[in-house]
């Protein structure tokens, strides 16, 4: 008996194994797919990220937007048009009128841009939301790799 257990792994070790394996495994589910990416050329989905982030007029949302593009924390942003909304503040129904940014840039960037538009934003509690992409023109989706600095 004493032979067996000395060639046969202790549960401790087997259960090490299976916790690395399983901590790895978005590590390594990462890299083969960047690697099947350059392989092939094909767009892996959620590398890029649509950004979302309310502001409270034109002016102020064309300062945003400037700030992220000198940041490099975006190919592109669209300045879209005064829209009406609805929303609970301090348990109050409240309208207003806003302007919406839609942020183009890499997934690996929305907590940077998150914390940084934060940190210039005159909302106490700025609307910042992001959406991964999962298809689009390919051109387009290298382009927005491109444009933007990894990590």
């Amino acid at each position: 008996m004493e032979r067996l257990s000395q060639r046969c792994p202790s549960r401790g070790t087997a259960l090490l194994a299976v916790t690395l394996s399983l901590l790895m495994y978005p590590v390594l589910r990462s890299l083969a797919l960047q690697l099947h990416s350059a392989i092939t050329g094909s767009y892996v989905s959620g590398t890029h990220s649509v950004a979302f982030i309310n502001c409270l007029n034109e002016q102020i949302a064309k300062d945003i937007a400037r700030a992220i593009m000198d940041k490099k924390l975006a190919a592109y942003v669209n300045i879209l048009p005064k829209s009406s909304a609805l929303y609970f503040w301090k348990g109050e129904l409240e309208e207003s009128s806003e302007i919406l940014l839609l942020v183009k840039t890499r997934t690996s960037k929305v907590g940077e841009l998150s914390d940084y538009v934060r940190s210039i934003h005159p909302f106490e509690i700025p609307e910042i939301i992001s959406l991964p992409i999962d298809q689009g023109n390919p051109l387009y989706l290298k382009w927005i790799e491109e444009s933007v600095p990894r990590d």
